[in-house]
Protein backbone atom coordinates (compact mmCIF):
# COMPACT_ATOMS: atom_id res chain seq x y z
CA UNK A 1 0.00 0.00 0.00
CA UNK A 2 1.31 3.42 -1.14
CA UNK A 3 1.62 5.99 2.15
CA UNK A 4 1.20 9.24 1.76
CA UNK A 5 2.47 11.92 3.37
CA UNK A 6 -0.07 12.89 5.80
CA UNK A 7 0.87 9.21 7.04
CA UNK A 8 4.68 9.49 6.89
CA UNK A 9 4.91 12.82 8.85
CA UNK A 10 2.52 11.05 11.87
CA UNK A 11 4.93 8.25 11.91
CA UNK A 12 7.72 10.24 12.19
CA UNK A 13 6.10 12.52 15.05
CA UNK A 14 5.63 9.50 17.16
CA UNK A 15 9.12 8.19 16.64
CA UNK A 16 10.33 11.30 17.87
CA UNK A 17 7.99 11.17 20.85
CA UNK A 18 8.28 7.85 21.87
CA UNK A 19 12.08 8.02 21.52
CA UNK A 20 12.33 10.48 24.54
CA UNK A 21 10.67 8.79 26.97
CA UNK A 22 13.55 8.13 29.27
CA UNK A 23 14.04 4.10 29.60
CA UNK A 24 11.25 3.40 27.31
CA UNK A 25 10.72 0.42 24.83
CA UNK A 26 11.03 2.51 21.77
CA UNK A 27 14.14 4.30 23.51
CA UNK A 28 16.18 1.10 23.30
CA UNK A 29 14.25 -0.27 20.27
CA UNK A 30 15.23 2.78 18.13
CA UNK A 31 18.66 3.92 19.64
CA UNK A 32 20.94 5.42 17.31
CA UNK A 33 18.03 5.62 14.16
CA UNK A 34 18.15 9.42 13.08
CA UNK A 35 14.14 10.35 12.60
CA UNK A 36 14.85 12.87 10.33
CA UNK A 37 16.75 10.55 7.94
CA UNK A 38 13.15 9.28 7.14
CA UNK A 39 11.82 10.81 4.51
CA UNK A 40 10.64 8.36 2.61
CA UNK A 41 8.49 5.22 2.41
CA UNK A 42 11.66 3.49 1.43
CA UNK A 43 12.95 4.60 4.73
CA UNK A 44 10.43 3.73 6.73
CA UNK A 45 10.46 0.22 5.81
CA UNK A 46 13.84 -0.11 7.21
CA UNK A 47 12.44 0.45 10.73
CA UNK A 48 13.02 -2.99 12.52
CA UNK A 49 9.78 -4.84 13.68
CA UNK A 50 8.28 -5.04 16.24
CA UNK A 51 6.61 -8.42 17.65
CA UNK A 52 4.54 -10.02 20.56
CA UNK A 53 7.48 -11.50 22.02
CA UNK A 54 9.07 -7.85 21.79
CA UNK A 55 5.68 -6.73 23.61
CA UNK A 56 5.94 -9.28 26.57
CA UNK A 57 9.75 -8.72 27.24
CA UNK A 58 8.27 -4.82 28.25
CA UNK A 59 5.71 -6.58 30.62
CA UNK A 60 3.94 -5.00 33.00
CA UNK A 61 3.80 -1.65 31.90
CA UNK A 62 7.19 -1.21 29.72
CA UNK A 63 5.13 -0.21 26.17
CA UNK A 64 3.53 2.99 28.47
CA UNK A 65 4.80 6.21 26.16
CA UNK A 66 3.20 8.48 28.21
CA UNK A 67 3.05 9.74 31.86
CA UNK A 68 1.09 7.54 34.10
CA UNK A 69 -1.15 9.65 35.01
CA UNK A 70 -2.71 9.66 31.48
CA UNK A 71 -3.24 6.18 31.19
CA UNK A 72 -7.12 5.87 31.79
CA UNK A 73 -7.29 2.07 30.96
CA UNK A 74 -5.33 -1.39 30.40
CA UNK A 75 -6.17 -4.13 28.55
CA UNK A 76 -4.08 -7.43 27.65
CA UNK A 77 -3.89 -10.37 25.66
CA UNK A 78 -5.05 -13.22 26.95
CA UNK A 79 -1.44 -14.72 27.91
CA UNK A 80 -2.50 -18.27 27.13
CA UNK A 81 1.16 -18.96 25.49
CA UNK A 82 3.36 -16.97 27.96
CA UNK A 83 3.32 -13.64 29.60
CA UNK A 84 0.34 -11.62 28.45
CA UNK A 85 1.42 -8.12 26.59
CA UNK A 86 -0.31 -5.36 28.42
CA UNK A 87 -1.56 -2.21 26.39
CA UNK A 88 -2.27 0.94 28.16
CA UNK A 89 -4.42 3.64 26.77
CA UNK A 90 -4.99 6.87 27.20
CA UNK A 91 -8.85 8.92 27.38
CA UNK A 92 -7.68 10.05 23.44
CA UNK A 93 -7.01 6.29 22.80
CA UNK A 94 -10.23 5.38 23.96
CA UNK A 95 -12.27 8.01 21.80
CA UNK A 96 -10.49 7.21 18.63
CA UNK A 97 -11.14 3.76 18.82
CA UNK A 98 -14.88 4.20 19.84
CA UNK A 99 -14.86 6.33 16.42
CA UNK A 100 -13.45 3.63 14.60
CA UNK A 101 -16.02 1.28 15.94
CA UNK A 102 -18.77 3.48 15.74
CA UNK A 103 -17.42 4.01 11.97
CA UNK A 104 -17.21 0.19 11.21
CA UNK A 105 -20.82 -0.06 12.75
CA UNK A 106 -22.64 2.55 10.37
CA UNK A 107 -20.21 1.11 7.40
CA UNK A 108 -22.79 -1.58 7.91
CA UNK A 109 -26.31 0.00 7.87
CA UNK A 110 -26.24 0.23 11.67
CA UNK A 111 -28.60 3.26 13.19
CA UNK A 112 -29.05 4.77 16.37
CA UNK A 113 -32.07 2.76 16.38
CA UNK A 114 -30.78 -0.51 16.46
CA UNK A 115 -30.24 -2.45 19.08
CA UNK A 116 -26.71 -4.48 19.48
CA UNK A 117 -26.51 -7.64 21.53
CA UNK A 118 -22.93 -7.91 22.87
CA UNK A 119 -21.86 -11.63 23.48
CA UNK A 120 -18.12 -11.26 23.16
CA UNK A 121 -16.30 -10.90 26.73
CA UNK A 122 -15.24 -8.30 29.28
CA UNK A 123 -13.03 -7.42 31.01
CA UNK A 124 -8.92 -7.07 30.01
CA UNK A 125 -9.88 -8.55 26.68
CA UNK A 126 -10.85 -6.28 24.21
CA UNK A 127 -13.70 -7.15 22.91
CA UNK A 128 -16.67 -6.82 24.43
CA UNK A 129 -15.84 -2.94 26.05
CA UNK A 130 -15.20 -2.23 22.03
CA UNK A 131 -18.36 -3.53 20.93
CA UNK A 132 -20.01 -1.19 23.65
CA UNK A 133 -17.85 1.95 23.45
CA UNK A 134 -18.72 1.88 19.03
CA UNK A 135 -22.81 1.19 20.44
CA UNK A 136 -22.43 3.90 22.70
CA UNK A 137 -20.58 6.41 20.37
CA UNK A 138 -23.08 6.36 17.25
CA UNK A 139 -25.98 5.81 20.26
CA UNK A 140 -27.69 2.83 19.35
CA UNK A 141 -28.69 0.50 22.03
CA UNK A 142 -26.17 -1.77 23.42
CA UNK A 143 -26.96 -4.96 25.53
CA UNK A 144 -23.59 -6.02 27.05
CA UNK A 145 -24.65 -9.86 27.71
CA UNK A 146 -20.82 -11.23 27.38
CA UNK A 147 -20.45 -15.17 26.95
CA UNK A 148 -22.46 -17.65 27.89
CA UNK A 149 -25.48 -18.71 29.35
CA UNK A 150 -27.12 -19.42 26.24
CA UNK A 151 -30.62 -19.37 27.71
CA UNK A 152 -30.82 -15.99 29.11
CA UNK A 153 -29.01 -14.91 25.94
CA UNK A 154 -31.80 -15.91 23.44
CA UNK A 155 -34.45 -14.79 26.11
CA UNK A 156 -32.54 -11.48 26.00
CA UNK A 157 -32.64 -11.37 22.16
CA UNK A 158 -35.96 -12.53 21.71
CA UNK A 159 -37.43 -9.97 24.87
CA UNK A 160 -35.30 -6.58 24.04
CA UNK A 161 -36.05 -7.48 20.15
CA UNK A 162 -31.96 -7.24 19.34
CA UNK A 163 -31.54 -6.20 15.90
CA UNK A 164 -27.51 -6.84 15.23
CA UNK A 165 -25.63 -9.23 17.15
CA UNK A 166 -21.82 -8.97 18.29
CA UNK A 167 -19.93 -12.05 18.39
CA UNK A 168 -17.11 -14.55 17.25
CA UNK A 169 -18.36 -16.97 14.90
CA UNK A 170 -17.98 -19.81 16.70
CA UNK A 171 -20.98 -18.64 19.23
CA UNK A 172 -22.62 -17.42 16.43
CA UNK A 173 -22.78 -20.68 14.76
CA UNK A 174 -23.74 -22.16 18.67
CA UNK A 175 -26.64 -19.70 19.15
CA UNK A 176 -28.18 -20.08 15.81
CA UNK A 177 -27.99 -23.80 16.42
CA UNK A 178 -29.59 -23.71 19.50
CA UNK A 179 -32.25 -20.81 18.47
CA UNK A 180 -33.26 -23.39 15.01
CA UNK A 181 -33.58 -26.64 17.27
CA UNK A 182 -36.03 -24.66 19.93
CA UNK A 183 -37.83 -23.34 16.54
CA UNK A 184 -37.35 -20.03 17.81
CA UNK A 185 -36.66 -18.49 14.24
CA UNK A 186 -39.76 -17.02 13.83
CA UNK A 187 -39.28 -14.93 17.11
CA UNK A 188 -35.68 -13.48 16.57
CA UNK A 189 -35.70 -9.85 15.02
CA UNK A 190 -31.92 -9.69 13.83
CA UNK A 191 -31.07 -8.18 11.06
CA UNK A 192 -26.95 -8.01 11.28
CA UNK A 193 -24.15 -9.89 12.37
CA UNK A 194 -20.85 -8.18 13.24
CA UNK A 195 -18.41 -11.46 13.22
CA UNK A 196 -14.87 -10.90 14.74
CA UNK A 197 -11.59 -12.47 16.72
CA UNK A 198 -11.33 -15.74 14.46
CA UNK A 199 -11.32 -16.51 10.97
CA UNK A 200 -14.46 -18.50 9.61
CA UNK A 201 -14.95 -20.52 6.32
CA UNK A 202 -17.61 -19.46 4.16
CA UNK A 203 -19.47 -22.95 5.19
CA UNK A 204 -20.15 -21.74 8.55
CA UNK A 205 -21.04 -18.30 7.24
CA UNK A 206 -23.95 -19.49 5.45
CA UNK A 207 -25.04 -21.65 7.73
CA UNK A 208 -25.41 -18.77 10.37
CA UNK A 209 -26.58 -16.66 7.92
CA UNK A 210 -29.35 -19.00 6.43
CA UNK A 211 -30.42 -19.62 9.93
CA UNK A 212 -31.02 -16.31 11.28
CA UNK A 213 -31.75 -14.77 7.87
CA UNK A 214 -29.49 -11.73 8.38
CA UNK A 215 -26.52 -9.95 6.51
CA UNK A 216 -22.79 -10.41 8.50
CA UNK A 217 -19.71 -8.43 8.34
CA UNK A 218 -16.49 -8.97 9.25
CA UNK A 219 -14.62 -6.37 11.78
CA UNK A 220 -11.32 -6.81 12.23
CA UNK A 221 -8.83 -5.91 14.91
CA UNK A 222 -6.73 -7.21 17.81
CA UNK A 223 -5.32 -6.27 21.45
CA UNK A 224 -2.17 -4.59 20.39
CA UNK A 225 -3.63 -2.44 17.93
CA UNK A 226 -6.75 -0.84 19.83
CA UNK A 227 -8.58 -4.09 19.69
CA UNK A 228 -11.83 -5.22 17.26
CA UNK A 229 -13.13 -2.33 15.38
CA UNK A 230 -9.78 -0.84 12.63
CA UNK A 231 -11.80 -2.18 9.69
CA UNK A 232 -14.85 -4.05 8.36
CA UNK A 233 -16.31 -4.83 5.29
CA UNK A 234 -19.31 -2.67 3.37
CA UNK A 235 -22.85 -3.97 2.81
CA UNK A 236 -21.94 -6.97 -0.16
CA UNK A 237 -18.50 -6.30 -0.44
CA UNK A 238 -16.05 -8.63 -0.43
CA UNK A 239 -12.61 -6.71 1.69
CA UNK A 240 -12.54 -5.25 4.61
CA UNK A 241 -11.82 -1.59 4.66
CA UNK A 242 -9.30 -0.46 6.60
CA UNK A 243 -9.36 2.91 8.84
CA UNK A 244 -6.08 4.39 7.23
CA UNK A 245 -6.08 7.76 9.57
CA UNK A 246 -5.65 5.83 12.12
CA UNK A 247 -3.45 2.75 11.33
CA UNK A 248 -1.08 2.38 8.11
CA UNK A 249 -1.03 -1.61 7.10
CA UNK A 250 1.91 -3.72 5.72
CA UNK A 251 1.37 -6.88 3.87
CA UNK A 252 5.16 -8.93 3.69
CA UNK A 253 6.37 -12.44 2.92
CA UNK A 254 6.22 -13.74 5.98
CA UNK A 255 9.79 -15.22 5.43
CA UNK A 256 11.59 -12.38 4.03
CA UNK A 257 9.41 -9.70 5.44
CA UNK A 258 9.78 -7.58 1.94
CA UNK A 259 6.51 -6.17 0.67
CA UNK A 260 4.65 -8.59 -1.50
CA UNK A 261 2.81 -7.32 -4.44
CA UNK A 262 -0.83 -6.41 -4.34
CA UNK A 263 -3.65 -9.65 -4.82
CA UNK A 264 -0.95 -11.40 -3.29
CA UNK A 265 -1.19 -13.61 0.23
CA UNK A 266 1.04 -12.10 2.43
CA UNK A 267 1.16 -11.66 6.42
CA UNK A 268 -0.56 -8.18 7.53
CA UNK A 269 2.17 -5.78 9.90
CA UNK A 270 0.13 -2.50 11.54
CA UNK A 271 1.87 0.66 12.57
CA UNK A 272 -0.05 2.84 15.09
CA UNK A 273 -0.55 6.31 13.63
CA UNK A 274 -1.97 8.70 16.45
CA UNK A 275 -2.21 6.33 19.00
CA UNK A 276 -0.55 7.17 22.39
CA UNK A 277 -0.48 5.09 25.45
CA UNK A 278 1.24 2.18 23.53
CA UNK A 279 1.71 3.12 19.59
CA UNK A 280 3.23 0.19 17.45
CA UNK A 281 6.01 0.18 14.35
CA UNK A 282 5.63 -2.34 12.02
CA UNK A 283 3.76 -4.71 14.30
CA UNK A 284 3.85 -8.49 12.60
CA UNK A 285 0.50 -9.82 13.69
CA UNK A 286 0.65 -13.56 11.88
CA UNK A 287 -2.72 -12.51 10.43
CA UNK A 288 -2.65 -13.13 6.42
CA UNK A 289 -4.49 -11.96 4.01
CA UNK A 290 -4.67 -10.18 0.55
CA UNK A 291 -4.23 -6.26 -0.55
CA UNK A 292 -7.15 -5.94 -2.86
CA UNK A 293 -6.29 -2.87 -5.67
CA UNK A 294 -8.77 -0.37 -6.64
CA UNK A 295 -11.73 1.48 -5.47
CA UNK A 296 -14.30 -1.09 -3.88
CA UNK A 297 -17.29 -1.52 -6.53
CA UNK A 298 -19.74 -1.41 -3.64
CA UNK A 299 -19.64 1.86 -1.93
CA UNK A 300 -17.95 5.18 -1.57
CA UNK A 301 -15.64 4.78 0.55
CA UNK A 302 -11.90 6.29 -0.06
CA UNK A 303 -10.08 3.35 2.42
CA UNK A 304 -7.58 0.82 1.15
CA UNK A 305 -8.99 -2.89 1.41
CA UNK A 306 -8.04 -6.35 2.81
CA UNK A 307 -8.98 -9.62 1.80
CA UNK A 308 -11.30 -11.61 4.62
CA UNK A 309 -7.95 -12.81 7.05
CA UNK A 310 -7.20 -16.08 5.64
CA UNK A 311 -5.35 -17.53 8.58
CA UNK A 312 -2.88 -17.25 10.65
CA UNK A 313 0.96 -17.89 9.87
CA UNK A 314 1.22 -19.26 12.82
CA UNK A 315 -1.50 -21.37 12.41
CA UNK A 316 0.03 -23.61 9.88
CA UNK A 317 1.44 -27.31 10.60
CA UNK A 318 3.63 -29.58 8.63
CA UNK A 319 2.06 -33.12 8.22
CA UNK A 320 4.03 -35.66 5.80
CA UNK A 321 5.64 -32.88 3.88
CA UNK A 322 2.67 -31.12 3.11
CA UNK A 323 2.09 -27.58 4.78
CA UNK A 324 -1.78 -26.90 6.22
CA UNK A 325 -3.70 -24.38 7.35
CA UNK A 326 -7.66 -24.25 8.51
CA UNK A 327 -8.28 -22.56 5.57
CA UNK A 328 -6.56 -25.60 3.80
CA UNK A 329 -9.19 -27.79 5.41
CA UNK A 330 -12.24 -25.62 5.41
CA UNK A 331 -12.05 -25.82 1.44
CA UNK A 332 -11.68 -29.45 1.15
CA UNK A 333 -15.09 -29.76 3.69
CA UNK A 334 -16.68 -26.72 1.41
CA UNK A 335 -16.23 -28.73 -1.84
CA UNK A 336 -18.33 -32.45 -0.06
CA UNK A 337 -22.11 -32.29 -0.43
CA UNK A 338 -23.98 -32.63 3.55
CA UNK A 339 -21.22 -31.60 5.12
CA UNK A 340 -21.60 -28.92 7.91
CA UNK A 341 -18.96 -26.04 8.72
CA UNK A 342 -17.73 -27.81 11.82
CA UNK A 343 -14.28 -30.41 12.32
CA UNK A 344 -11.01 -31.08 14.21
CA UNK A 345 -7.90 -32.26 13.38
CA UNK A 346 -5.90 -34.03 15.14
CA UNK A 347 -2.18 -34.45 15.11
CA UNK A 348 -0.50 -37.34 16.17
CA UNK A 349 3.09 -38.63 15.62
CA UNK A 350 3.32 -42.69 16.36
CA UNK A 351 5.66 -45.25 15.32
CA UNK A 352 8.00 -43.27 13.72
CA UNK A 353 4.97 -41.19 11.49
CA UNK A 354 2.59 -38.53 11.48
CA UNK A 355 -1.02 -39.20 11.52
CA UNK A 356 -3.72 -36.98 11.07
CA UNK A 357 -7.16 -37.47 12.10
CA UNK A 358 -9.97 -35.20 10.82
CA UNK A 359 -13.49 -34.96 12.19
CA UNK A 360 -15.99 -34.00 10.21
CA UNK A 361 -20.15 -33.11 10.93
CA UNK A 362 -22.34 -33.93 8.47
CA UNK A 363 -26.11 -33.42 7.93
CA UNK A 364 -28.74 -36.32 8.65
CA UNK A 365 -29.28 -38.95 6.19
CA UNK A 366 -25.74 -38.40 4.39
CA UNK A 367 -24.05 -41.57 4.16
CA UNK A 368 -21.20 -41.61 6.06
CA UNK A 369 -18.91 -43.97 4.66
CA UNK A 370 -19.35 -42.60 1.10
CA UNK A 371 -18.47 -38.89 2.86
CA UNK A 372 -15.67 -39.93 4.42
CA UNK A 373 -14.07 -41.86 0.65
CA UNK A 374 -14.98 -38.49 -0.87
CA UNK A 375 -13.48 -36.30 1.90
CA UNK A 376 -10.30 -38.33 2.05
CA UNK A 377 -10.03 -38.57 -1.84
CA UNK A 378 -10.47 -34.33 -2.08
CA UNK A 379 -7.97 -34.11 0.63
CA UNK A 380 -5.46 -36.16 -1.22
CA UNK A 381 -5.76 -34.44 -4.72
CA UNK A 382 -6.11 -30.63 -2.95
CA UNK A 383 -3.01 -32.18 -0.76
CA UNK A 384 -1.10 -35.03 -1.29
CA UNK A 385 -1.49 -36.59 1.93
CA UNK A 386 -4.45 -38.24 3.03
CA UNK A 387 -5.88 -37.63 6.41
CA UNK A 388 -7.73 -40.33 8.65
CA UNK A 389 -11.45 -39.27 8.21
CA UNK A 390 -13.82 -39.78 11.17
CA UNK A 391 -17.41 -38.79 9.93
CA UNK A 392 -19.90 -37.41 12.90
CA UNK A 393 -23.39 -36.10 13.29
CA UNK A 394 -24.50 -33.08 13.30
CA UNK A 395 -23.94 -31.63 16.94
CA UNK A 396 -21.22 -34.06 18.13
CA UNK A 397 -18.06 -31.68 17.86
CA UNK A 398 -17.98 -29.26 20.75
CA UNK A 399 -19.17 -26.00 20.54
CA UNK A 400 -17.49 -22.87 21.98
CA UNK A 401 -18.78 -19.22 23.58
CA UNK A 402 -15.27 -17.93 22.59
CA UNK A 403 -13.25 -18.99 19.64
CA UNK A 404 -13.06 -22.52 18.54
CA UNK A 405 -9.67 -24.46 17.75
CA UNK A 406 -9.54 -26.26 15.02
CA UNK A 407 -6.10 -27.64 14.51
CA UNK A 408 -4.69 -30.03 17.72
CA UNK A 409 -1.00 -31.00 17.85
CA UNK A 410 -0.21 -33.29 20.25
CA UNK A 411 3.21 -33.84 18.43
CA UNK A 412 4.48 -31.29 20.74
CA UNK A 413 2.56 -31.65 23.89
CA UNK A 414 5.42 -33.82 26.07
CA UNK A 415 8.52 -32.07 24.47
Amino acid sequence: MQMNETQLNQIKSQLKRVMQVPGGFYAEKFAGIDVSSIKTQADFEKLPFSSKEDLRAAYPLGLAAVPEEKIVRIHSSSGTTGTPVIIPYTQKDVDDWATMFARCYTTAGMTNRDRIQITPGYGLWTAGIGFQLGAEKMGAMAIPMGPGNTDKQIQMMIDLKSTVLGATSSYALLLAEEIEKRGLRDRICLKKGIIGSERWGDKMRQRIKNVFNIELFDIYGLTEVYGPGIGINCPGGDGIHLWDDFIYCEILDPETGLPVPDGELGEICLTTLVKEGAPLFRFRTHDLARFIPGQCPRCSLKYPRISAIMGRSDDMVKVKGCILFPSTIEEVIKDVPGTSSEYRAEIEHADGRDEMTIFVEVENGVDRAEAAITLAYHFKERTNMTPVIKVVGIGDLPRSEKKTKRIIDHRFENK
